[in-house]
């Protein structure tokens, strides 16, 4: 996008401003990432004390900020920072009970979490996000919808996939990073044709 000399730099606009703009302009977007993602990683790993399962997480909580930009609507009271947060602790609690059913190693929840949880996560939402997730997977290129699917679809972690496919889990982030641009890039083929 490019700004005239009136306008402020991407850096200089206001977290709300960016996200609305990154709905048509998806590159704004990782001006935000790069505000919160330091950020966000301390507070789930102070939350589920495990960095690993604090990278899933963050991923997943921008990609679900990013798709849900559209719903954002300013509060008195409430900034993009703090539903961004809320998004965070429903995400982190949400995959914390996935590893849960899954059996996998007991992660202690942080005693401050359950206090910071304001409501449980809407389910029909999620599972309407995934089916919305889904549609796009479909046109998707194989290698890159299934690293996509297999993550964000049936919430399986990066190290998880990367035994499955027996790869290592940066080639999964690879991965993963160049199916969500693709999936963006599909996205925005939409909205240009509705």
């Amino acid at each position: 996008m490019l700004l005239d000399d009136r306008e402020q730099t991407p850096d200089e606009l206001p977290d709300e401003v960016i996200l609305e703009r990154s709905i048509k302009h998806p590159g704004l977007f990782a001006v935000l990432v790069e505000r919160y993602q330091e950020a966000f990683l301390r507070k789930a790993e102070s939350i589920i004390h495990n960095p690993e399962e604090a990278e899933d997480i963050v991923q997943e909580v921008f990609t679900k900020i990013y798709f849900n930009a559209r719903r954002f609507q300013p509060q008195p009271g409430a900034s993009f920072k703090s539903w961004g947060y809320k998004i965070l602790v429903n995400t982190t609690f949400s995959h914390y009970q996935r590893l849960k059913k899954k059996g996998a190693v007991h992660i202690e929840l942080d005693p401050e979490f359950y206090e910071t949880l304001a409501d449980p996560v809407n389910r029909s939402e999620e599972e309407t996000m995934r089916d919305y997730v889904a549609s796009f997977l479909s046109r998707m290129p194989s290698q890159l919808a299934r690293p996509l699917k297999l993550h964000f679809i049936d919430e399986y972690s990066q190290k998880e996939i990367a035994e499955m496919e027996g790869t290592t889990v940066s080639a999964v982030k690879t991965k993963i990073y160049r199916a969500k641009r693709e999936f963006g890039r599909l996205l925005d083929e939409q909205k240009e044709t509705t």
